[in-house]
């Protein structure tokens, strides 16, 4: 009974927070899809990966939301009442919804260990694609278009079928040959090829100027210019631009969220080996620069003389003092440029570093996090006893955000190096885990954590009592 009353909101929950993170997507990137002339299997297949992509952020709120309505429900309708007066604890009626979410839990980690890399390959490949395809807005009125190699095109207008061009200025640039070829034309009517391969324009009543350059060497070169007029004409243009290229995906392989754990812990040591023989050999590339300058031209001998603590500048000549100290300050200054780079180097070092172990982490908190938020719910709604989606849904995203904000400021910290990666990235289990605790150990006493009328009555006798004093 109590599996029935759980898988269906859960599945209900779960598609209806995917169905909302795949609109913020689509409102992110909605500047980047519209108006490029995808084919529609493009879109959903992005579309497919993003949903994908965002199973670790819907599946611990689905859970938590299920679990609240779950338990909320049975207690609303005295059903939990019903199972504890036949002598089953509230503990015992957990353990059949520990074990799918334990089941649940470790789906979740093979998901995000194995399938979310792909996904994440896939997508991020596809929407750099996707970013970086050419507006299908082939040409624009009263703009210069510069979206076809060699040629800049001009309308003054468009017919309602946007076809129709008026007022067309064409330029075009031959680089080989160093030629400029300028066409205007009253009107103009453009068609795409059934393969889609070129854009032919036809245009009518026009003038076009050829400018040739000359193949004669000189000051002043000769240059030849040829004009003439048409009734009709054509002119081809290459859409090979605006199609869309797939990008090899083994360039994408090597980011931290295209690996699964093995990967990330085998290049994480490769990583930490390469920059502990780095930091061995930074001190032996550093000393050769480390010198003396106390006389830069020949050996002379010194006489010893006393001055205040003995330096050995003041027995020298007034210019030897001056050229030892500008070489020193030049090295000096060599070697503060060397440790800043190798500084700056090693920080970056670090910082990847830390990158492969804090996603290494998330590979672990999805798991935990579809756990604890359980271990939240499900007290919780035998607590409020409300089912359906008014006060549970106020609960779960109020948990929800707590849960989120913790884990988004230690994953930032993680990074940054303000928290090691293991306290960063598990902050936000180790703060909700006492509160899931707390609510298990006060919904199997009964509590009535949630009872406005006992808060009523306590501050309306600690009134009573101020009165009386």
């Amino acid at each position: 009974m109590i599996l029935k009353a759980f898988i269906r909101p859960f599945i209900v929950t779960f598609l209806i927070v995917m169905f909302v993170l795949l609109m913020l997507f689509l409102w992110k990137y909605i500047d980047d899809l519209i108006g490029k002339g995808f084919e529609w299997y493009t879109i959903l297949e992005l579309m497919m990966y993003a949903s994908a992509t965002n199973v670790a952020m819907a599946l611990p709120l689905s859970v938590l939301l299920s679990s609240i309505m779950t338990y909320g429900t049975l207690g609303e309708n005295y059903e939990l009442v019903a199972i504890k007066a036949a002598g089953v604890s509230l503990s015992r009626a957990l353990y059949p919804m520990m074990i799918v979410v334990g089941l649940l839990s470790i789906g979740a980690f093979i998901f995000s260990d194995y399938m979310l890399p792909v996904a994440n390959l896939k997508f991020y490949s596809l929407l750099y694609d996707v970013r970086k395809q050419k507006s299908a807005s082939l040409i624009k009125v009263n703009v210069f278009n510069n979206s076809f190699p060699g040629y800049s095109i001009r309308v003054g207008g468009k017919g309602k079928d946007d076809q129709l061009l008026y007022n067309i200025m064409i330029y075009q640039r031959n680089q080989a040959s160093n030629n400029n070829v300028v066409t205007f034309a009253k009107e103009g009517r453009m068609y795409r090829s059934p393969d889609n391969t070129y854009l032919e324009l036809k245009l009518k009543d026009g003038i076009r100027w050829d400018e040739e350059a000359s193949t004669q060497g000189g000051y002043n070169p000769r240059q030849t210019m040829t004009r003439f007029r048409f009734k009709e004409t054509a002119t081809k243009l290459d859409l090979s631009g605006f199609k869309l290229h797939h990008t090899d995906q083994n360039e994408f392989k090597g980011a931290f969220q295209m690996m699964s754990s093995k990967q990330l812990l085998d290049t994480f040591n490769i990583s930490k080996k390469a920059s502990e023989r780095l930091l061995l050999i930074n001190f032996p590339s550093i000393s050769p620069y480390i010198r003396y300058f106390a006389m830069p031209h020949k050996a002379v001998k010194v006489k010893p003389v006393k001055t205040p603590g003995n330096h050995i500048l003041a027995s020298l000549p007034i210019q030897d003092q001056v050229a030892a100290v500008t070489n020193a300050t030049t090295e000096v200054s060599n070697i503060i440029d060397i440790v800043r780079r190798k500084g700056n180097d090693f920080r970056e070092t670090n910082s990847v570093l830390r990158r492969y172990l804090v996603e290494y982490q998330k590979k672990f908190t999805l798991s935990a996090a579809c756990l604890v938020l359980f271990l939240i719910g499900a007290p919780l709604g035998a607590i409020i006893r409300k089912g359906g989606l008014g006060l549970p849904v106020v609960i779960s995203v109020i948990f929800f955000l707590i849960y989120y904000i913790i884990s988004t400021i230690g994953e930032k910290a993680a990074k940054d190096g303000s928290l090691s990666p293991v306290v960063g990235t598990w902050i936000a289990i180790g703060v909700l885990l006492p509160i899931g605790v707390f609510l298990s150990y006060k919904s199997a006493n009964d509590s009535v954590l949630f009872d406005m009328e006992l808060y009523k009555r306590f501050f309306m006798d600690l009134f009573k009592r101020k009165e009386k004093a």
